[in-house]
């Protein structure tokens, strides 16, 4: 984690104010919540739903060694360190852009609507065989989550992974001239944020942002079968390197023989590098594409083939992200809860549809949200995904996947198909008909928490 002297500090957020006689106090990383602040933190008081200067006090007496406060703000505290900014967010920003600048690492940046945190993790797996690495925890992927990373990262780090998320336009340029990376990524361009951005075509355009800060010399690497990508990229006339991956045989990375079994993947990877019969531990064959993604960053890197062979077979995996949980009562549950998407959840369905061995399938799945006025269009198309045949039970949560089940009950009948109203009526309806050598997969957006659901089946 960041640790320099507070005038150090002040001059590297660009901040006035500090009183001389607290100019060489060390500060020891930074804190915007003092639930969690650690002694020696600099506080930054974020102002959102809540004031962050309202819990200024509470952060000196839990150990803080500083604090900033906006210009103008009323009521600044007394007898301690104090350094002032036009803006606390925009400062933490700023700090985290100087200390990204001091440090001497490689970083990597990763964005798309889907498989950006997947892709994150395989990245850091395999380049951990190689290299120090710190990478984005949980989603702290936001204008205020990735400047808190790059701060956490300790000076050694020879690697950091960046995720990099957005709901507006221009929050991924803002993001990417901060981290000001060496390699980035687009995974895929779908639905998501469409409430927000009208189209696919400005989803496109936005994700497209991450290569605004992109360093002189550096990489640029997308999902090259993106339709959308292309277009947007039609008529753009790259500066960087570029690398693309995809089944398409254009592409420098591209994937052949797929084989999905319980616990892996296995393929082969063709192109620029040869991979033959590649295991990866993770199931769902979009994670394919994910998959030659890291590697493209990796070889960039110059891992060697043997630790990227090495790394996919040892993932570290970001929980609630196609889990395989096997519970006490003998029934699988592929926890995907964290977020949902058309394509994630149709990429999900069609995981469970092909997986064998099971003797019975139930898919649980909750509203899909930020997809504005096509909301119920988009939900009535993910029932169009589940197939009959493979699929025994289906069970919706929310108003929005009221439409799948709607659409559902025509194929499958009204017994097969229920809405419950609570979680508690999800984990009944479970507990009545499930089997022991079921498959469960719960997916919805991250609001619908069914992860809640999950905890009280195993």
């Amino acid at each position: 984690m960041i640790k320099r002297s507070l005038v150090e500090i002040q001059d590297m957020l660009n901040g006035s104010g500090l009183q001389e006689e607290y100019a060489d106090i060390r500060v020891d990383g930074v804190s915007i919540d003092t639930r969690t602040l650690h002694k020696g933190n600099l506080f930054i008081p974020i102002m959102r739903i809540d004031d962050g200067h309202n819990y200024v006090n509470t952060a000196f007496d839990r150990g803080a060694t500083a604090t900033l406060w906006k210009k103008g703000h009323k009521h600044p505290p007394e007898g301690v360190p104090v350094i002032y900014v036009d803006d606390p967010l925009q400062a933490l920003q700023e700090l985290a852009t100087a200390y990204r600048e001091q440090l001497n690492m490689k970083v990597v940046g990763v964005t798309g609507s889907n498989g950006k945190t997947t892709t994150k993790d395989m990245i850091k797996s395999i380049l951990q065989t190689t290299y120090k690495v710190h990478k984005t925890k949980g989603n702290l992927n936001s204008q205020i989550g990735l400047p808190l990373t790059i701060l956490d990262v300790a000076e050694e780090t020879e690697v950091l992974v960046l995720e990099m998320g957005m709901s507006e336009k221009g929050q991924i340029h803002r993001l990417s001239t901060i981290a000001q990376p060496d390699v980035v990524v687009i995974t895929m361009v779908g639905l998501a944020h469409i409430a927000t951005l009208g189209s696919e075509e400005n989803i496109a355009n936005a994700k497209l942002e991450i290569i605004d800060g992109l360093r002189d010399g550096g990489l640029f690497i997308y999902y090259g079968d993106d339709a959308h990508l292309k277009q947007a990229l039609a008529n753009v006339d790259l500066p960087m390197r570029v690398k693309t991956f995809g089944h398409e045989v254009t592409n420098n990375y591209y994937y052949e023989k797929v084989k999905e079994y319980k616990k892996y993947l296995e393929f082969d990877i063709a192109g620029e590098q040869l991979f033959k019969d590649l295991k990866v531990s993770i199931i769902g064959k979009h994670n394919v594409k994910n998959t030659l993604a890291a590697v493209a960053v990796a070889l960039e890197l110059g891992v060697t083939p043997e630790n990227i062979i090495a790394g996919l077979k040892n993932l570290d995996l970001t929980a609630m992200r196609m889990e395989t949980i096997q519970t006490k009562k003998g029934y699988t549950i592929i926890n995907d809860a964290w977020n949902a998407s058309p394509n994630s959840v149709q990429a999900a369905i069609e995981t469970v549809q092909e997986m064998e061995g099971y003797h019975q399938k139930i898919l649980v799945l909750g509203d899909m949200l930020e997809l504005g006025d096509s909301a119920e269009t988009l939900h009535k198309q993910m029932a169009k995904a589940i197939d009959p045949n493979e699929i025994d039970f289906v069970v919706t949560y929310g108003i929005l996947a009221s439409a799948i089940a709607k659409e559902a009950k025509q194929m499958m009948g009204e017994d097969k198909v229920v809405s419950p109203y609570t979680k508690s009526e999800i984990v009944q309806f479970i507990n009545k008909i499930v089997k022991k050598e079921a498959l469960i997969l719960f997916k919805g957006s991250r609001e619908m928490k069914l992860e809640e659901v999950v905890k009280n089946l195993i």
